[in-house]
Formats: structure tokens, sequence, C-alpha cells
């Protein structure tokens, strides 16, 4: 994705760097990436990403290089495996991906497409699938330029997961949280625990009591709200708070025992029956780090409505869906 890239694109561009940019456009079969799965490689040979699982990286480089020294952009496509003599071994992927290897955009383009990402506003970026390959931006895909093939991404922002109660835990949720995607921002009325430098991974630390902040705040489907105090005088506030927002996961951590003490003082409740507790997948977790990702676990499987369980059990898509915000469109 443009996303996981585009610091390095910052980077290499701030230093007088010229980027080009390896992007799969289309996939027949099977595949470990995304469609929108993006390397970027720099003239000074330094790159990052991938759009496989490895099986074509190696090949891919040496096309965009080859651009780099200007060769004319191209839409190719390649098979993992596809050098290999008959009795060699084939890769796991088998698809074939249609890549798309051109210069990374600039100029317009790669100026809105850094401010969306740094005020996490909602851009559509497209690129044409045709030479010269133009990119182009607008507030949504409709606003794109009409009579072309073009694919699509739309960035929006992070979902954001509001933590309640600036607690050991809540260090270690935000250090899971924030390389996901998550915009982490963490609420607790004590002024000895809603200390910053506390929890540096988290965007905000706001002292506050829980209630009074979502009083000024709009979550929406995509965020997720993780009570931690185990102080019912700051849990029980935020539940009910938390239950008259429209946040698409709301978990309390606790015991099972905890919990049920928790259900009868809360019972009468709107929309209790959302709250989630124990929240968590069951990993048996012990530490403090096994708790904090199996609680995560359970936000992300929620937000991408799976059950979470073992991968190996199951018979249906890996992913929850190819990807939400990559449209090819004509």
């Amino acid at each position: 994705m443009l996303t996981e890239v585009w610091p390095f694109v910052e980077q290499r561009h701030g230093a007088g760097q010229r980027v080009v940019l390896i992007r799969l456009v289309g996939r027949v079969g099977s595949g470990s990436r995304p469609l929108g799965a993006t390397m970027a490689v720099a003239s000074d040979g330094g790159w990052t990403g991938s759009v496989s699982g490895g099986c074509v990286e190696g090949a891919l480089l040496g096309e965009a290089r080859s651009v780099l020294d200007g060769a004319p952009p191209r839409l190719t496509a390649i098979s993992p495996g596809a050098d290999l003599m008959p009795w060699e071994p084939a890769p796991a992927c088998t698809g074939e991906l249609t890549v798309l290897i051109c210069p990374a955009p600039t100029g317009n383009v790669y100026t809105a497409i850094g401010a969306a990402l740094a005020t996490r506003c909602p851009l559509a970026v497209g690129v044409a699938l045709e030479p010269p390959f133009r990119w182009s931006t607008a507030a949504g895909r409709d606003g794109l330029p009409a009579g072309e093939k073009h694919f699509v991404e739309e960035l929006h922002p992070d979902p954001t997961l509001l933590v309640v109660g600036a607690t050991d835990l809540a260090v270690t949720l935000a250090a899971l949280a924030a390389p996901i995607g998550y915009r982490v921002v963490v609420v607790d009325p004590r002024p000895t625990y809603a200390q910053s430098e506390r929890i540096p991974a988290a965007e905000d630390v706001i002292c506050a009591w829980p209630d009074d902040f979502l009083a000024t705040r709009t979550l929406g489907v995509r965020d997720a709200v993780l009570v931690l105090t185990h102080d019912p005088r700051i849990d029980d506030r935020a539940i009910r708070a938390a239950l008259t927002g429209s946040a698409g996961y709301i978990g309390v951590l606790g015991s099972r025992h905890t919990h049920a003490q928790r259900l009868a003082r809360l019972a009468g409740t709107p929309g209790l029956h959302r709250l989630t507790g124990p929240a968590g997948l069951d990993l048996g977790a012990g530490s403090l780090a096994q708790t904090a990702l199996s609680m995560l676990a359970e936000v992300v499987a929620v937000g991408n409505q799976r059950a979470g369980g073992r991968l190996c059990c199951g018979e249906g898509r890996i992913r929850a869906v190819e990807t939400a915000r990559l449209n090819p469109v004509a």
C-alpha cells in the first residue's frame, strides 16, 4: 500500500533521489499480498515493501532499476517460478501477478498524498494503467479523471483505539496498535497516570474523565474502546459513555467473575449487549505483552467481522476482503 512505503518515498525525495514504485494492480490465482501492495526502489539502491511473499521481489528490483536508468514505465505480468526448470520445485505462490512499474508521483500529487497522510484526510489516489501512467488525486474516486482505466487507492484516516486507563498494559497496547494502523488515544482522570512520557507510542494522553472526553468526541464503527483501569469508578463511567456512541468494539479488562459483577452493576444500561468482557482472544495470555496481543487481536478480528479462530481450522478466505480501499475502475 502507498501508506506502507510513503515514509521511504518522502525520505528519499527529501534527499534528492528518484524513486520508482512497483504496485500490484491485478492477480490471477492465489497470492500472499492484497491488490495495492507496493514496493519502492530508490536511485541509491535502497528499497522497501513487497508485492508477494518474497517470490518475485528479486526479479522486480531489476526491472525497477531499469526504469530508474531511463527505461519506460511499464505494466507487466510476472509469475512466481516462471523461470524455473521443469524439475525444480515451484514456489508456494502460484498466481500470475500484474504489476505497474513507474516513477513515484511528484508535484501536486506528491504534495496531496503527503498532506492527506499527515492530516488524516480522505483522499483518492489514481494512477492510469495506460502510458504515460498519469497520477491524479481527488477527494473521492468519483472526482478522478474519466475516460481512462485507473487503479485507485482510497486513503482513509486511521481508526482510533481509545484506551481508558494509562496503565502498564496501555503502554504495551499502544506499542502494538500504532504500527498496525491505529491512532491510539489514552484517557485517564488520574494525573499521576496520565503522563505522555509513560506511553510514547500513543498519539495523545489526556487527563480527563472518560465520559467527559467522550462527550466531546465522536467515534465511528471503525473505532474501538478498551477499558483497562479495573476501577469501577472510572470503568463504569467509560462504559456507559462508550455505549452511547457508535464504536465498533467496546471491551473491558477483567476476569469472568469481575465482569459478572460489572454487568450486574450496569444492568439496564442501553446497549449493554455490545460490551465485550473479558476482552481478548483465548491465547492463554500470561504476560502484559501477551494480554495486549490477545485484546488487540480481538479488536482486529471484530473489525474484520471474524471470529478469531485458527486459520488452519478454517476454510474461507484468509483476508476478510481483498481490500477495502483499492478498486480498479474504468
